[in-house]
């Protein structure tokens, strides 16, 4: 577990991220991340934008349900 620090800038209150946490989740300064939501009263930080995710895997479905069509398409 790893401990960040919020601190106030202007009317916002920003937070401290150790360099081996962003080292790990592969973000360096002036990247975004997104905060979402998890059961439980809890939030996760992550550095992948949930909603493309979903759009992506929507995306992959219909890709791989139909190819012929995307081809045919594309020409």
């Amino acid at each position: 577990m790893s401990e960040l620090k919020l601190r106030k800038v202007g009317n916002s209150l920003t937070m401290t991220v150790p360099v081996h946490v962003a080292e790990r989740m592969k973000v360096r300064e002036g990247d975004s991340v997104y905060l979402t939501e998890v059961p439980g009263d809890g939030y996760r930080i992550t550095p992948h934008d949930p909603e493309l995710v979903k759009q992506l895997k929507v995306m992959d479905d219909v890709m791989s349900r139909y190819p012929n069509t995307l081809k045919a398409l594309s020409e």
